[in-house]
């Protein structure tokens, strides 16, 4: 029980912290606030709508598919209010690189870790985009058969034709990389055509699947062609790579462009594991954005199968590497050398923005388990930010109201280094 003295205290502690979390309120106006009390601390919780729900409210730089990864406005809301430009912000779980683009857009320098090799090859192109002219000139060169076959059976996804073009691109690209000659139009292509590979539209490579952050196994993919009586069509590799190349730079200003190449002349790009980051140095991050693996929620190796096939690289090794714990004490042995790693390179008033997931349907929430693990890192807590979402894209193309099923909020614990 706490005395008398203490109580004041915790009451003057927790106005303090709803000054600060009222300073993320876009408009002025604070919306719901509600408590969390965790040990001797009552923390602020500020519910509201923090960014539009809409899909297409930012850059189009973004308009790269990845399993559970949220939307650039979250980062950019920590980025405006807590950085300035020049300034390091770090995600050390970065998947698709929403924070790292973001914070380059924004003038500021990245650095950007994930287990997954195909983090760095989607985000790390796309701080260097190309001009189209450029990747048209670079895909004439791209031969259009001769790479044989490997075994692996992908008739049930891609047309004859469609296969035989894509595995060309695939060898020619995995060769420029072998001999030292890939550069940077290579590097954007590969990142494009990635995320061309599958998806439930004309412009992928494959027949209507799963969206294109999710990979049908082959079985499955024979299921969905059967239930929809189709068989794969003819798709032109060339023409929907310069075609996707169009669209993510379309309204990219002069000034981003400019952001984008200052920061990745400096960007730092790591493959590891996030409670080990020696190539940071110690105080130099003043704003973390990230998300970490939700318990085992998300198949990130078996949405990611046909990926990392096409850039040459074992699903099955990378799998293991990924944080994907059934049991929370487990995960959150992980997540606290996670943050105390977080501690070591955030600079002094630098701070960590933790977003994690309302999952199994409401009755797990990680931020009452990320909180006493920030302090007992090091930082203090300010409280946490609950973004409400009305609609998810993906959910409603499956049929489920993401507002009952599944992830149906942002919720975001916030620290500061003293």
């Amino acid at each position: 029980m706490l005395g008398r003295n203490e109580v004041v205290m915790t009451q003057v502690d927790c106005v303090g912290r709803m000054a600060a979390l009222a300073f993320f309120a876009p408009d002025g106006e604070p919306g719901a606030w509600s408590e969390l009390q965790v040990g001797a601390g009552t923390y602020p919780v500020l519910t509201r709508e923090f960014w539009t729900a809409r899909q297409r409210q930012a850059s189009n730089l973004h308009e790269v598919s990845y399993r559970a990864c949220y939307k650039p406005q979250l980062p950019r809301l920590f980025i405006e209010r807590l950085t300035l430009p020049g300034d390091l912000v770090y995600d050390p779980f970065a998947g698709r690189g929403t924070t790292g683009v973001e914070a380059a857009l924004l003038g500021r320098r990245v650095a950007s870790n994930d287990i997954n090799p195909l983090s760095r090859l989607l985000a790390a192109p796309r701080l260097a985009p190309p001009d189209p002219e450029a990747v048209a000139g670079r895909l004439l060169e791209v031969p259009l058969a001769g790479a044989g076959s490997d075994g692996l059976d992908l008739s049930m996804f891609y047309h004859p034709d469609t296969e035989t073009e894509l595995r060309a691109l695939r060898a020619w690209l995995l060769d420029r990389e072998e001999q030292g000659l890939e550069d940077g139009i290579d590097r954007w292509i590969r990142m494009v055509a990635t995320n061309r590979l599958t998806g439930h539209s004309v412009g992928f490579f494959s027949v209507y699947t799963l969206p294109p952050n999710q990979a049908a196994s082959a079985d499955q993919q024979r299921v969905i062609n059967r239930k929809r009586a189709q068989t794969p069509g003819y798709r032109n590799i060339r023409d929907l790579i310069l075609k996707k190349t169009r669209q993510l730079l379309k309204g990219v200003t002069g000034q981003e462009r400019a952001n984008l190449l200052e920061s990745a002349a400096c960007a730092r790009f790591l493959t590891g594991d996030a409670r080990r980051t020696p190539e940071l140095e110690s105080g130099s991050v003043a704003l973390t954005v990230t998300s970490p693996p939700f318990l085992d929620i998300v198949q990130y190796a078996g949405d990611n199968w046909l990926r990392c096939w096409f850039n040459g690289l074992d699903a099955g090794a990378v799998a293991k590497g990924i944080t994907m714990s059934r049991k929370l004490e487990a995960w959150a042995l992980v997540m606290q050398e996670v943050l105390e790693e977080l501690h070591r390179v955030t600079r002094s008033g630098g701070h960590v923005a933790f977003e994690v997931g309302e999952i199994q349907r409401g009755t797990l929430r990680l931020e009452e388990a990320v909180l006493p693990m920030g302090v007992a890192a090091g930082f203090e807590c300010l409280g946490v930010l609950v973004n409400q979402q009305v609609f998810t894209k993906t959910a409603h193309i499956w049929g489920v109201d993401n507002n009952q099923v599944g992830t149906n909020s942002n919720r975001i614990v916030i620290f500061r280094k003293p």
